[in-house]
């Protein structure tokens, strides 16, 4: 009978140490399960991220999952799918062993879900701006980024002082112009005995009529060099309407300020072609000057920006020659040589300022064609700088004066800096995202390559059971911030 109560005990023992057991081995397994999931769940995550565009990385140093995965249609589900396969192949390995500790969890992932995605096109480009600010200052020395904003806000500032972004010297000519119509002109008697107006032959008059056609035939010596690349710009992300995500993060400052803003007119600068020098890998070769322009061909852009260049000059360059005693003399002198100008004195000085605002134009145009040759041009002139005289104003033929292309003063590329910074910021992005797309389209595997189906951050909404009957949800924010 003793022996029996010893039985029992131990029957009784045994049960209690196999409850505390299983229920050790019970909480071991739902801490693993939990563990896990969140491991898994970030090497899915990671995996999703490592899967970013290779040729946006190569050419333009920005981290992007494309979420189209090289195929005509982008949508979030590609990528939700592609985060579920990686974390069910991460729990469901390769067994090894007789045991398999995969057969105390048996997880697998129900459903996987992207509930937040920040795309490169949100915010009008804000996401991919912000990427670019984060590639330049850690690529820029500081002592360059220094440099340059200090050039940059000087000439800025010069423009502002001068009025050279505002003045309108058209409304100017026009208004001298009205004054010299409102004139009457003298009239003498022709061979008939017949009443007949003094022509005026103003050399100006000549002069202005080559204002209404292209700036490009006139400062650039080879017209058929220029690039006739063209595009259609509606298959591009600043014409069409856009995939969209959820924008940028809310603890994400948007990217602001003068530092900023000249930070990414360099990265454009890096990282585009423009006249003069031109890419390989570019579509369009004058890259800068479509950000300027927005037209569909190289021509058409290039034309823009030298038509701003020489409205530009015009307007420093008539700055000056009104300041300069000795030009405004020549200009008056000129004058008096006209008949009809001897006859009626009130015409002397209206046709002296049409003159010198004519000749401001020619000098102009010699501006836009050193610039364009790769030389320099003061923002504004001193006498030693002036390139022409009167008696091009005379005998202008439509034939630009060859002159030295000038060693002091901004090149094409400060003109250029100047024009983006004035940009819309906007306008900027936007443009160049349709660069990008323009650029990488041409390389293989990526036709149907746009900006906007390109995220650089996610959060996602993971369900995962197992076959013991436990449910876990995760949620996860991963990016490359």
């Amino acid at each position: 009978m003793k022996h029996g109560y010893l039985t029992v005990y131990l029957s009784l023992s045994l049960t209690l140490i196999l409850s505390l057991v299983l229920t050790l081995v019970e909480g071991a397994r739902l801490n693993t399960i939990r563990m896990e999931s969140e491991c898994v769940a970030d090497i899915g995550m990671n995996s999703v991220l490592a899967e970013f565009h290779r040729e946006l990385l190569e050419q333009y140093d920005l981290l992007f999952v494309d979420i189209s995965y090289g195929t005509a249609y982008p949508s979030v589900g590609k990528t939700a799918e592609h985060l579920r396969n990686y974390m069910q192949k991460n729990f469901t390995a390769e067994e090894k062993g007789f045991i398999s500790a995969r057969d105390w969890l048996s997880l697998s992932v129900e459903k996987s879900v992207l509930s937040e995605y920040s795309i490169a096109s949100d915010g009008n480009g804000y996401v991919m701006k912000r990427q670019v600010l984060d590639y330049m200052k850690t690529n820029t020395p500081a002592g360059m980024l220094s440099g340059l904003t200090g050039q940059v806000s000087e000439n800025i500032s010069l423009f502002k002082e001068l009025g050279v972004d505002t003045r309108d010297v058209e409304a100017e000519r026009n208004n001298i112009q009205a004054q010299i119509d409102s004139i009457e002109l003298p009239k003498v008697d022709d061979e008939n005995q017949e009443l007949k107006e003094v022509p005026l032959d103003n050399p100006a008059d000549k002069i202005n009529a080559f204002r209404v056609g292209g700036v490009l035939k006139l400062v650039l010596k080879d017209f058929s060099a220029i690039s006739r690349e063209v595009v259609h710009t509606e298959d591009y992300i600043s014409h069409r309407a856009m995939y969209k995500g959820t924008g940028l993060s809310s603890e994400l400052q948007m990217p602001v300020g003068l530092i900023d803003n000249l930070l990414f007119d360099e990265y454009i600068f890096q990282k585009c072609g423009r006249y003069g020098k031109d890419l390989d890998k570019s579509l369009l070769k004058y890259q800068i000057e479509y950000i300027l322009g927005g037209k569909e061909s190289d021509i058409e852009n290039l034309e823009k920006v030298a038509k701003q260049l020489l409205a530009w000059r015009e307007v420093a360059n008539v700055i000056y020659i009104l300041s300069d005693e000795v030009k405004c003399a020549e200009a008056r002198a000129l004058a008096l040589t006209l008949t009809a100008v001897l006859q009626v004195p009130a015409l002397i000085e209206p046709v002296k300022y049409s003159i010198l605002f004519a000749w401001a134009y020619i000098e102009s145009l010699c501006d836009v064609k050193s610039l364009l040759n790769g030389g320099r041009v003061p923002i504004i002139k001193t006498a030693a700088d002036w390139k022409t005289d009167i008696d091009s104003v005379a005998n202008f033929t439509g034939t630009i004066p060859e002159n030295d292309n000038g060693q002091s003063g901004q090149d094409y590329g400060d003109y250029l800096r100047i024009m983006l910074f004035l940009q819309s910021d906007d306008i900027k992005k936007m443009r160049l995202m349709d660069i990008m797309e323009m650029d990488i389209r041409k390389t293989p595997g990526n036709m149907y390559f746009r900006m906007d189906a390109c995220f650089d951050s996610f959060s996602a909404d993971i369900s995962i059971s197992s076959a013991f009957g436990y449910h876990i949800d995760i949620r996860k924010r991963y990016g490359y911030d």
